[in-house]
């Protein structure tokens, strides 16, 4: 096959499909989702969801893989505050895909794209620190457990909009420079 072939990106174009199905799926239908569901929401054949991701494991990491690439992605359009809000809303938002992967025992290996997304969330606490915005004491393994946190929190339960918004008050006010 040639690198940039039509089947090649046909095949790119599958497998996003795929993955953007599968979240919704799993999202909706937790453990009972069915790859054949996947297959049919995408509008592949089954083969093909078997041909990219040979088991249900597979597809959730691939999910995980794509959900921390975009949260790399979207730090570099957002500030730290920002960034830091939309992550919750993530977190909050996939917690069926993210339960569903930590009830699986599967062993995803992201050290790569944590690494990825722990640089980018560094860039954005320079960036702050540099307008003033944040203490100069704030270190990155801080800010990176405050996140961790965070996520947890909206990963747990009881977490609404309102509670959210307190709690990054909150910690948003024990970033601030004095």
């Amino acid at each position: 096959m040639i690198e940039g072939s039509p089947l090649r990106a046909d095949a790119q174009r599958n497998r996003a499909r795929i993955l953007d199905a599968a979240e919704a799926i799993f999202a909706e239908f937790g453990t009972r989702a069915s790859t054949e569901e996947v297959a049919r929401r995408a509008g592949v054949a089954i083969g093909t969801v078997f041909r990219h991701f040979p088991t249900k494991d597979d597809l959730l990491a691939a999910i995980m893989k794509r959900l921390l690439a975009q949260l790399v992605e979207e730090a570099g359009k957002r500030d730290l505050f920002t960034f830091f809000t939309h992550l919750v809303a993530q977190a909050a938002a996939k917690k069926t895909v993210v339960d569903l992967l930590a009830g699986s025992g599967v062993d995803i290996r992201l050290p790569d794209a944590v690494g990825h997304l722990e640089e980018a969330v560094g860039r954005l606490l320079e960036q702050a620190r540099a307008a003033g915005a944040v203490a100069d004491s704030v270190r990155l393994p801080e800010t990176m457990a405050l996140l961790t946190s965070l996520c947890q929190g909206a990963l747990h339960g009881g977490w609404d909009q309102q509670l959210q918004a307190r709690t990054l008050t909150v910690v948003f006010a024990g970033l601030k420079r004095d």
